[in-house]
């Protein structure tokens, strides 16, 4: 995940590694070798349309807007056709009312005729207050929730890993973000929710308590699932 930062010094471009304390709480079972957090890379301002979400100061979040604004004024006044007239008018409105191009109310179809303009606001943007600046890590993780992703969590004696995913994303697509082996030789993937292995005291006690759910491909994963995907090697 790339997130644009904007005004915010006190968070460098490059890479970040977002801790999480719940994934400290399963490690804290399991007592793996290896604990790994999610990590997203912090882009500059100049690669924001290339960015998943875009981080921004409080006061600076208006400059977003009224950059998308004078695109679609100027866009609006060399066009000719009547259909894309029709829909900058309407983003016209909208950005007028400060109203942000990805959570606006606009159809999927209207998004979609968008994303040839890499408007700014077309993706999520995500305003900081001066009291969040001072906790980078937890500014961080806000955006990492609010740019529509998750995490779903794997754990053992080796290693326990947060693996980030887009909301929404299923079992099998999960599986690829590990390994497209594991993606290509799916079976199934054994669930347990991070409330029942927590409460349980981890996962055999969890299996024990009748927790543990066997998913196919289309279920959808949910923040801080914690998975073991079966597969054929």
């Amino acid at each position: 995940m790339k997130i644009s930062i904007i005004s915010i010094p006190e968070i460098n471009p490059g890479k970040h590694n977002i801790k999480d304390a719940r994934l400290d709480q399963v490690d804290s079972i399991t007592k793996a070798k290896k604990k790994t957090y999610i990590q997203i890379e912090a882009v500059a301002e100049d690669a924001a349309l290339d960015s998943d979400a875009i981080l921004v100061a409080r006061d600076s979040a208006a400059d977003l807007i009224l950059r998308d604004l004078e695109f679609v004024e100027t866009r609006l006044s060399r066009s000719e056709d009547e259909a894309e007239i029709a829909l900058l008018n309407k983003v016209k409105g909208l950005l007028e009312k400060e109203q942000l191009v990805c959570s606006s109310g606009l159809s999927d179809e209207e998004k979609k005729a968008l994303i040839k303009y890499g408007m700014l606001t077309s993706r999520p943007v995500i305003a900081a207050e001066k009291a969040e600046l001072e906790e980078p890590n937890t500014l961080l993780s806000r955006a990492v929730r609010e740019g529509g992703y998750i995490s779903f969590f794997t754990t053992g004696e080796k290693e326990t890993r947060a693996w980030l995913i887009r909301k929404g994303t299923t079992a099998w697509e999960a599986a690829g973000a590990i390994h497209s082996d594991i993606q290509q030789g799916f079976i199934r993937a054994e669930i347990i929710s991070f409330d029942d292995f927590i409460k349980c005291g981890g996962e055999n006690q969890a299996k024990q308590a009748g927790k543990q759910r066997l998913e196919q491909k289309e279920y959808v994963m949910q923040d801080t699932d914690l998975v073991n995907f079966r597969f054929n090697k």
